[in-house]
């Protein structure tokens, strides 16, 4: 099962509005995955700071004192801002490098869910509605954003195994379905010096895509390496700082739904998530064809 969505915004007007019809999208499909559900929200972006986002288990242990604990390896600039289990720390980017390093060091059992100047991830075990309202997600802007509704068949329930999974800067994957390989495959990244949080195979897409886009591919080009680099069914919805891709593997077994107008592009697992989104009664709608990648970018859009 799991349920899909995602929305790329063309529009500027409609940034502020994107954090409450992601939510409605992701709350629609709960009974694709009832277990936990996550979130990634690009927006906010400034060119001096970098944004972490850290997930603790005992938040009222981990959370007080976390800027000062941070403040020589961040130069005294860190701030934290916290949203209930998660928190986002905010350092000039220059001191990215050092503030991983102390926060892993002095706050071991703080989890990050994602690092870059854009994206902020939220992901919690628990119904879609209940994870978006902890996270304040509907008052959140931005000018993309994906998620996903989790019904867990090949591991336990945890906040780790919950979707997107981020493995690498402003990059993040949401996945329906199951890969074959991805222990070979696992071990070949750990070899070109991929690190992994979890045993989810999702994690190893996300990360393939990583190295792919290591090389200089952009989001496109790792998506089409894919076709011939994974096995398995699986529906993937990728982001980074400026793109936002597709790709179904060539059956397609898993269901899948896009819409595009001239205000933005949208995906669904089902059609029901899409319904209420502004203009969708005029837009373009279609389920997108087996092993085509599908790819959005602000910045190519723009030059």
């Amino acid at each position: 099962m799991c349920g899909i969505v995602g929305l790329f915004l063309k529009d500027k007007t409609l940034e502020p509005e994107l954090g409450a019809l992601l939510s409605e999208m992701l709350v629609t499909m709960t009974d694709r995955g009832p277990d936990s559900a996550g979130i990634a929200i690009y927006g906010g972006e400034t060119n001096d700071l970098a944004k972490i986002t850290v997930q603790s288990a005992a938040p009222e242990r981990d959370f007080p004192g976390l800027e000062a604990k941070l403040g020589e390896a961040s130069g005294g600039a860190a701030t934290v801002t916290v949203k209930s289990t998660h928190a986002v720390i905010a350092v000039p980017s220059d001191r990215l490098d050092a503030v991983r390093a102390a926060l892993a060091r002095t706050a071991p059992d703080v989890r990050v869910m994602g690092v870059g100047t854009s994206v902020e991830i939220y992901k919690e075990v628990g119904l879609p509605k209940d994870v978006v309202a902890r996270f304040g997600v509907a008052r959140m802007s931005g000018t993309h954003g994906i998620g996903h509704t989790r019904m867990a068949t090949e591991s336990a329930v945890t906040t780790m195994g919950a979707h997107p999974f981020s493995t690498g800067a402003d990059q993040c994957l949401v996945h329906n379905g199951s890969l074959s390989n991805h222990n070979n495959l696992r071990r070949e990244l750990v070899k070109k010096g991929m690190r992994f949080e979890t045993q989810n195979d999702s994690e190893v897409a996300a990360a393939y895509l990583t190295a792919e886009m290591e090389t200089g591919k952009d989001l496109g080009e790792a998506l089409t390496g894919a076709l011939d680099d994974l096995d398995g069914f699986f529906t993937f919805v990728v982001g980074t700082k400026s793109g936002f891709g597709v790709l179904r593997d060539p059956i397609a077994c898993k269901p899948a739904v896009m819409a595009e107008t001239d205000r933005y592009v949208a995906f669904g697992s089902e059609y029901r998530a899409l319904v209420n989104l502004p203009g969708i009664e005029t837009a373009r709608v279609w389920e997108p064809e087996p092993a085509t990648v599908y790819f959005w970018d602000h910045d190519k859009a723009a030059a």
